[in-house]
Formats: C-alpha cells, sequence, structure tokens
C-alpha cells in the first residue's frame, strides 16, 4: 500500500509542477510531451545500467497498447476537459474511476469484491467530491471527456493488472513511456507544441517526468502487483488531497472545512484499504520462467488473487 501512496503523492505534485510550467509559456503539448520524452530518456539510461531484461511478445504489445492508447487517452481527454469545465467537476468524474475499477474487477473474475473495498472506494469518490468542491457547471462535451478519461484509466488499471510477476515494474513503464513519447512526438507533424521558458519553467516540466512520471508509475507498477486493482485505485484517491495540501502549501491555496471532510474520507478509505489487504495471505514467490504459464492460470483462480486480474 505503501508504494501506491507514494505513486500518488508524485502523481498529485504534478499538478503543482505543471501550473509553474504553464505559467512559464508552456501548453498542454508541449509539457506532456517534455513530460515522457524526459521520462523515456531517464529510464532508458537505467535499463541499460541495471542491465534489465526486455518484455517481448503479449506483454510487450499490451505495455505499448497502455502506453499509446490509455496514457495517452486519458491525458488527452482530461486536459481537454479542463479547458471546457471547472477542475473541480472535472476531478469528481475523473475519480469515479475507483468504483468503476471495482465493478469491473467483479465483473471479470464474476465475484463480487470484498464489501470493504466497496465502501473504501465510495468514501475515496466522496472525499474526492468534497476536496474539489465542484461547481456544477459546463458543456456535455466536457462532462463527457471527463467521464472518458475514467472509463480509459480505468481499463489501464485492470490492464497493468493483468501483466505477470515476470514483467518488471521498471521495464513497463519504459515502455509506456516509450510508446507515449512516440505518440506525441508524432503529434508534432499536426501541432507545433509550445515549450516552457526559463530554468523555472524548464525544471517544474523536468519535474512532472521524473517524480511524476518516472518514480510515480514505477511505484505504481510495483504497488500495483502486491494489492491489486480494486484497492491500488481506491489507495490512489489520496492523490487530489496531496494536490490540495501542495497548493496551499505552494500558492497559498486554503482548505476549506468541507474540504477537510472530504481529505479525512479519502484518509478513511485508504485505512479501510489497508484493513483488506492486510487480512489476504502474502503472495508466493515469482515461479521461475518455465513455470510461469501454469502460475499464472493457477492464481486466475485463486480468489485471493482476484483482484490483480
Amino acid at each position: 500500500m505503501c508504494l501506491i501512496v507514494a505513486s500518488a503523492a508524485c502523481f498529485g505534485a504534478m499538478a503543482i509542477f505543471a501550473k509553474v510550467a504553464y505559467a512559464s509559456g508552456a501548453d498542454v503539448h508541449g509539457a506532456l510531451l517534455v513530460r515522457f520524452g524526459v521520462a523515456a530518456v531517464v529510464l532508458l539510461a537505467v535499463m541499460a545500467l541495471t542491465s534489465s531484461s526486455w518484455p517481448r511478445g503479449r506483454d510487450l504489445r499490451l505495455l505499448v497498447a497502455m502506453g499509446a492508447v490509455g496514457y495517452v487517452g486519458q491525458s488527452l481527454t482530461y486536459f481537454t476537459a479542463l479547458t471546457r469545465i471547472p477542475a473541480g467537476l472535472v476531478a469528481v468524474l475523473f475519480y469515479t474511476y475507483p468504483v468503476l475499477v471495482a465493478i469491473c474487477a467483479a465483473v471479470l473474475a464474476r465475484r463480487m469484491p470484498a464489501m470493504l473495498t466497496l465502501g473504501a472506494s465510495g468514501a475515496a469518490t466522496l472525499g474526492v467530491a468534497l476536496v474539489a468542491g465542484p461547481k456544477l457547471e459546463g458543456d456535455l462535451p466536457g462532462i463527457v471527456l471527463a467521464v472518458a478519461a475514467a472509463v480509459i484509466y480505468t481499463g489501464y488499471i485492470l490492464a497493468g493488472g493483468r501483466l505477470p510477476g515476470g514483467t518488471g515494474p521498471l521495464a513497463s513503464t519504459t515502455i509506456v513511456c516509450l510508446a507515449a513519447t512516440s505518440v506525441y512526438g508524432g503529434a508534432w507533424l499536426a501541432h507545433t507544441p509550445s515549450f516552457p521558458s526559463g530554468i523555472t519553467g524548464w525544471s517544474a516540466a523536468a519535474a512532472t517526468a521524473v517524480v511524476s512520471t518516472v518514480i510515480a508509475i514505477v511505484a505504481f507498477f510495483a504497488g500495483l502487483r502486491l494489492l491489486g486493482a480494486a484497492p491500488s485505485a481506491a489507495v490512489s484517491s489520496t492523490e487530489p488531497v496531496v494536490t490540495s495540501v501542495l497548493a496551499f502549501l505552494v500558492f497559498g491555496e486554503h482548505l476549506t472545512p468541507v474540504q477537510i471532510v472530504g481529505a479525512v474520507l479519502v484518509c478513511a478509505s485508504v485505512l479501510g484499504v489497508a484493513a483488506t489487504s492486510g487480512r489476504s495471505p502474502a503472495p508466493p514467490s515469482p515461479p521461475p520462467p518455465s513455470q510461469r504459464t501454469s502460475a499464472g492460470v493457477a492464481a486466475r483462480r485463486s480468489p485471493n488473487d482476484v483482484d490483480d486480474q
């Protein structure tokens, strides 16, 4: 769970970094291209230094799809929605994904998820709604885009939960970032991005790559494999709370009493998920390569591991 919380904290800081980058002249395309491009370079260097192995076959195709379709689709729909409807409403609609993950995981596994997990997901969603403090205004396309971002991210989390234990988080993150960079780089042919200017702007943009992408995604993949899809989604809802606290510390934005109540609800949901995962037995050690296929079949039949599927 600590890995998912750390990932959420890194992701939550991204809004602060992005705000600084935008203030220095970057647009959404430019900020995202720097984010994924710098992250890909850093990850490639780490892969080379550690002599890590690359995923192949089905795992490679799945990771490329997660980056080129999942991460690109989620980021584009989310940030486009921000241009049409209030940011608070976007956050509320997007952070319905923990409930969507819990429901989809149950449908795919043909069983009911733990009631405490469902309750924690619901509490997290309500808490996010209170933290965001949305103004219910805006047009239908913006609302559809925000919901689409939640749906796409739900698929991304579920797809990541199906990766076998032999695929390391470092290699997974590298492939995802390379795929996203390729898409945003190719989009340069149709739209010239605006990049930040000055040391402060570029530093903030680089921080979105190193802190809010490399560290955040590696921690998420590692935690996802240990905790499972639905609990990981619920714990990840601490992200907007982190954003609100950092906005208060950095920009002087104040939290209202209602937002504080929402933050407490989100934290309570994390404790609920921790209680649920704490009753589950520890996952077995990864089997040798020759046994991973049969072990994967056995894992899909195991009630304790169903959320990982």
